[in-house]
């Protein structure tokens, strides 16, 4: 069943994608450091996630070299394969990881990520953060000369300030190109993006938002709030967060109550409802990558395009959780 709510252009490009695409941070295979975070996922299990997800209307991914070190992406690969459905006909972002390192391992990876996803061109090529050894001029100098040799399509940006992304904006378009994407934290548990001039800066660059943990890292589901001891029960940091205290989960119950409210008369769920909001508040501005790690998560996903929030429910939640701006 295709998405009812239509695609949209990511940033000033012809890549056009669902408001919502899958994160696959959870197809890391517990390898590397940050992989720690999630279980690990059968092959199966990321195969149906992959074949849910496309089904339900969403037709682009994202990845990172930091996720496994390439094991996501090679697990996105080989789900898409498997499927039958070619990693050039779907629109994959994945991401170079600069700490301790310099812009030349920019181009001198790329043939790993080509090598890793099985395609001749890279859809997003984003920085994953704004630490390196080099310049982000040099950087976009780097990614810029990747999209002249046909590697790249377009280039992104993770974790930027609105600083930071005016000044890779500016050194991109000194070769020609466009900035299309800052990929950032960003739920209604977490609007730091409103208050810190990163939003307002990407509205004015014509950039998208690619909102990570939109859910909050599953705050938003209300499951926590149900059952304070589920958290206990979860692998990696969560269980440390002052979200996930008692405390944290009482603070956030009003929004909650609100999400299910609402979720009530959309015959949805409250992520659903959370989701919804984020991709239409700020017009076409914002998407979202929600993981999935099981099946109902990927239906949580795909739900969320299926209505729209009233501009009077969408004010509503703005001012029940204007707290976490």
């Amino acid at each position: 069943m295709p998405s009812k709510l239509p695609l949209r252009s990511l940033g000033q490009s012809d890549l056009m994608v669902s408001p919502i695409g899958l994160g696959c941070w959870q197809f890391s295979k517990r390898r590397g450091f940050v992989g720690k975070f999630w279980p690990e996922l059968p092959d199966e299990v990321i195969k149906a996630i992959v074949r849910l997800s496309l089904e339900g209307g969403i037709n682009w991914f994202d990845t990172a070299e930091i996720y496994g070190w390439g094991a996501s992406e090679k697990a996105l690969t080989q789900a898409l394969e498997q499927l039958g459905q070619s990693p050039e006909k779907v629109i994959i972002a994945t991401k170079w990881w600069p700490l301790f390192r310099t812009a030349s391992s920019i181009t001198n990876t790329i043939n790993e990520r080509l090598t890793n996803l099985h395609v001749s061109r890279i859809d997003l090529y984003q920085i994953h953060q704004p630490f390196s050894f080099s310049s982000v001029r040099a950087e976009m100098r780097a990614m810029a000369h990747l999209v002249n040799i046909g590697k790249v399509r377009y280039v992104g940006v993770s974790n930027f300030s609105a600083q930071k992304m005016r000044k890779a904006h500016a050194a991109l378009q000194s070769h020609g190109l466009q900035l299309i994407s800052n990929q950032v934290e960003y739920s209604l548990l977490n609007r730091k993006i409103e208050s810190n001039g990163i939003l307002e800066t990407a509205k004015e660059l014509g950039v998208s938002i690619i909102a990570y943990s939109p859910l909050a890292q599953g705050a938003l589901t209300g499951k926590f709030h149900d059952n304070l001891d589920l958290i206990q029960q979860r692998q990696g940091f969560r269980r440390y967060s002052s979200r996930f205290s008692q405390k944290g989960l009482r603070k956030s119950l009003p929004l909650i109550e609100v999400l299910r409210d609402l979720a009530q008369k959309y015959q949805s769920s409250p992520a659903q409802v959370a989701l919804n909001w984020l991709i239409m508040f700020h017009g076409d501005t914002v998407v979202a990558i929600p993981g999935a790690t099981k099946i109902a998560h990927v239906q949580d996903n795909i739900g969320a395009l299926r209505f729209r929030l009233t501009p009077g429910e969408l004010e509503h939640l703005d001012f029940v959780s204007s707290q976490y701006k």
